[in-house]
């Protein structure tokens, strides 16, 4: 058997498992690492020329980043403006991230990251304070 089959294969259960016990804020929580794990992998894609592998993680990020932004729930929130800038802010990410894809920008990706882990910072805060 082929050990990075293998590793694959555990990892992918392992996170199915943590996704069906996990409370809705870990599943917020686990898609955010999930979004800074794509970038990475993204850049260093881009470091090795490979640019195929580069656009796959990058609109995998695009695609977590729209699922924490379609995650937003107006009904449960209690400050619409923040909720408002949070959505803007998502899509600002999105933005960023194709124009990184289309210019092979890897200080945009940095940018897009620092960003995800500010609020990422701010939903662990949450966490601990619960």
């Amino acid at each position: 058997m082929n050990p990075i089959k293998a590793l694959r294969q555990y990892q992918k259960v392992s996170s199915v498992a943590q996704t069906s016990e996990a409370s809705p804020h870990r599943l917020v929580q686990m898609l955010m690492e999930g979004g800074l794990d794509r970038l990475a992998q993204a850049k260093g894609a881009m470091s090795r020329g490979q640019i195929d592998q580069k656009g796959i993680m990058l609109s995998k990020a695009i695609e977590i980043i729209g699922g924490l932004r379609e995650g937003l729930d107006p009904e449960k929130s209690e400050s619409p403006e923040s909720l408002q800038e949070l959505d803007s802010l998502y899509s600002y990410m999105m933005v960023r991230l194709a124009e990184a894809n289309r210019l092979n920008d890897a200080d945009m990706i940095d940018e897009v990251a620092r960003l995800l882990i500010t609020v990422k910072s701010g939903w662990d805060a949450i966490a601990t304070a619960e």
